[in-house]
């Protein structure tokens, strides 16, 4: 997977940044190392958009968050965020910035290329398994979800709605299994699989930025996403075949 694949790192740390880059090359990455928001403007200002942006939080001028923010309201590649801080609101915070996955510092380079790895899947419509062999494009409420193209639409003109990757996932899972109590567990190991850890709460923050982006659209499916107390969650209404 990792063939014609370039991944950039945002890092200040030289030396970090200089030993990543070498064990992602190892692994088949082409690398760019940069060490700020600067640089990395520069870079996609000249038209080479990377497959993955691995991004450290803690940089001097423009942080990590905020440079993310950028970057997911440009429609920019998937990030996985570089972070010390390793407290539950952090985490949220970063995911409701809008990086796809995060790994907290220090780190074992194969967590990290397993995250890496785990967020290209998902980007590349590898993620979440498909219940239905014949792809097509499934509706609930107002929502129309082309399952080949991964893309999600809105009302009458098929407006569509800018979802991440991971927010694509979570999503499928419900439509795909609707009218079911789906666990933590469950959706965690359908949009992470094994680079998940017990007490992961992203699909908690993952569901709320689901549903903040349905309602911002307009759509009725925000309020069919319900929370099942200490069960999960659940897509609470039928799906059709979309016509």
């Amino acid at each position: 997977m990792s063939d014609d694949q370039t991944i950039v790192i945002v890092e200040d740390d030289g030396d970090i940044r200089t030993q990543l880059a070498a064990y992602l090359e190892g692994e088949g990455f082409r690398v760019i190392g940069l060490d700020g928001g600067a640089g990395l403007d520069r870079h996609l200002a000249a038209g080479r958009s990377p497959d993955l942006i691995v991004l450290d939080w803690m940089l001097p001028g423009e942080d990590g968050l905020s440079i993310c923010r950028r970057l997911r309201e440009a429609g920019g590649p998937p990030v996985v965020m570089l972070t010390a801080k390793d407290e539950d609101i952090d985490r949220v915070l970063g995911l409701e910035m809008g990086a796809d996955d995060y790994v907290s510092k220090p780190f074992n380079p194969r967590v990290l290329l397993a995250r890496i790895r785990a967020v290209l899947r998902r980007a590349n419509g590898q993620g979440a398994p498909t219940v239905d062999a014949d792809p097509g494009a499934l509706a609930v409420a107002d929502l129309v979800i082309d399952l080949a193209a991964r893309r999600v639409t809105v009302g009458e003109a098929r407006a569509e709605i800018g979802l991440t990757s991971a927010e694509y996932d979570l999503l499928h899972c419900f439509v795909t299994r609707p009218q079911r109590v789906l666990s933590r567990d469950q959706l965690l190991d359908w949009t992470r699989g094994r680079t998940a850890d017990a007490f992961d709460r992203t699909i908690d923050v993952q569901v709320s930025r689901l549903r903040h982006k349905l309602d911002a659209a307009g759509s009725d499916a925000a309020a069919l996403l319900k929370t099942v107390r200490n069960a999960g969650y659940i897509l609470a209404a039928p799906v059709r075949q979309a016509p």
